[in-house]
């Protein structure tokens, strides 16, 4: 027999507190029979019933496990890159603190919301390289995840589709990523000057690597602030940034993937980790184990029907 909890010192109190209050009730009607020049050797079979129905409580509050069970446990290995927009508009403070940093914060959130599966980080603005590969190792991605800054570099605009492609050839290339389920999450704006290739976004769907595309900012958008100024079109007007969400949809439509909007609270992580989650890949193990149950309901059974017996069953304490 296993036990779900270990014997601890409250068990060893309440079985204190039993005996020594029993004690003196039984020591109290035995000096009140003496009185009474009789016998109260009753008390003891009820001394009996009610010890034996609180040993039966008690083993089943320590939670008695026994017998087994067959049951079946599958694995399938997810393998997540994420595409992480780092241009100049990710500075804007439409997402407090700023766009960049929420998500920041949520890859780390997701890191800790799904343990099991390995992730890798693509950054993204002009040009696309991957700053991390597929790893397990969560507290060294966060780690990076952490360092990650605006690109100040950018000149001519950020190009999403780059990265897309280049996540899409890790992915299948990496023969430790062939028997995994696959997935990418791109964090961005939306703001895009690079040419979209369909033929790339069609291929995603081909080998069936769905696309989440997660929508950081706002519709008002804001101001990118560049020192102690602003950033300034050609004009000399400050530039402000809005969310384009209609082409993140688009991807997301084009490889029939999903797309969802980053809310200030960041009650969307766990709306994202469930559609990562849902992807449906080949099973890399499975087996069946052998497990014991908790059958604490047997003890809790024949307990109230002794204390049904106690309350019903009367012994004559004193004979006259």
């Amino acid at each position: 027999m296993n036990w779900l909890y270990s014997f601890s010192t409250t068990e060893f109190i309440f079985i204190g507190l039993f005996i020594l209050f029993y004690a003196l009730y039984i020591l109290r009607t035995f000096r009140l029979a003496r009185q009474l020049n009789t016998a109260a050797w009753g008390v003891i079979p009820k001394f009996f019933l009610r010890g034996t129905y609180l040993t039966l409580l008690i083993i089943a509050i320590l939670g008695p496990s026994f017998g087994e069970a067959d049951s079946q446990v599958s694995t399938a290995g997810r393998d997540v890159f994420f595409l992480i927009d780092v241009s100049r508009s990710m500075d804007a403070g439409d997402v407090v603190p700023t766009r960049l940093e929420r998500v920041k914060y949520n890859v780390q959130q997701l890191c800790d919301t799904l343990p099991t599966d390995r992730f890798g980080l693509i950054l993204t603005s002009s040009e696309s390289f991957v700053l991390a590969p597929l790893t397990a190792d969560h507290d060294a991605l966060k780690q990076f995840t952490r360092d990650i800054r605006t690109s100040s570099g950018s000149s001519s605009g950020t190009d999403l589709c780059s990265a897309i492609e280049l996540a899409r050839q890790k992915l299948l290339t990496d023969p430790s990523t062939r028997q995994h389920v696959k997935a990418i999450v791109l964090f961005s704006d939306g703001e895009n000057f690079g040419p979209c290739d369909q033929a790339g976004l069609l291929r995603l769907r081909t080998f069936g690597v769905p696309l989440i595309t997660v929508g950081v900012g706002t519709e008002a958008g804001a101001s990118i602030r560049s020192g102690r100024d602003f950033i300034r079109d050609n004009d000399r007007q400050i530039v402000r940034s809005r969310l384009n969400r209609s082409f993140l949809q688009s991807l997301a439509r084009d490889s029939r993937g999903q797309y969802i909007e980053a809310d200030v609270s960041g009650r969307y992580i766990n709306e994202l980790a469930s559609l990562i989650q849902s992807v449906q890949g080949r099973v890399v193990d499975q087996q069946r184990i052998a497990v014991s149950t908790n059958k604490y309901y047997y003890f809790v059974l024949v307990a109230l029907v002794l204390m049904a017996l106690d309350l019903i069953v009367t012994v004559r304490t004193f004979r006259l």
